[in-house]
């Protein structure tokens, strides 16, 4: 008898956890990606920010560099839409040397028109 109740209790779970009334979609919210070398190279920046540029969207992020030294910094922006979908085409990692106390600005542009979301990814 308690073995059906458990079965019911589980089954109950299930239906109940599978009825959201959320939309399917990869969660971006988080734009920033940085891998912990980076900030230990003494590297700053916020999360990048999108504008529209001759009628494509386009992500623009500042790199700090607090070191006495230049950082040679690598990076990735990934296009995603509405609903958390990453968008072709790729974007190709790149790399930018940030000079002793000195802010580079990277960017990205894509003519996508679906593109509504972006995340940018920063590694040594």
């Amino acid at each position: 008898m308690m073995r059906c109740y458990w079965l019911a209790a589980c089954a109950a779970i299930l239906l109940i956890s599978g009825c959201s009334s959320e939309k399917p979609g990869i969660n971006t919210s988080q734009s920033l990606v940085m891998d912990s070398a980076v900030l230990s190279a003494g590297i700053l920046t916020d999360e990048p920010t999108i504008g529209e540029v001759d009628g494509q969207q386009r992500a623009t992020a500042w790199l700090f560099n607090q070191q006495e030294k230049p950082v040679t910094v690598h990076y990735r922006f990934y296009w995603y839409d509405d609903k958390g979908l990453e968008l072709l085409p790729f974007e190709r990692e790149r790399a930018v040397v940030v000079p002793a106390h000195q802010r580079v600005q990277i960017f990205t542009q894509t003519g996508n028109l679906s593109a509504s979301k972006v995340r940018l990814w920063l590694y040594l």
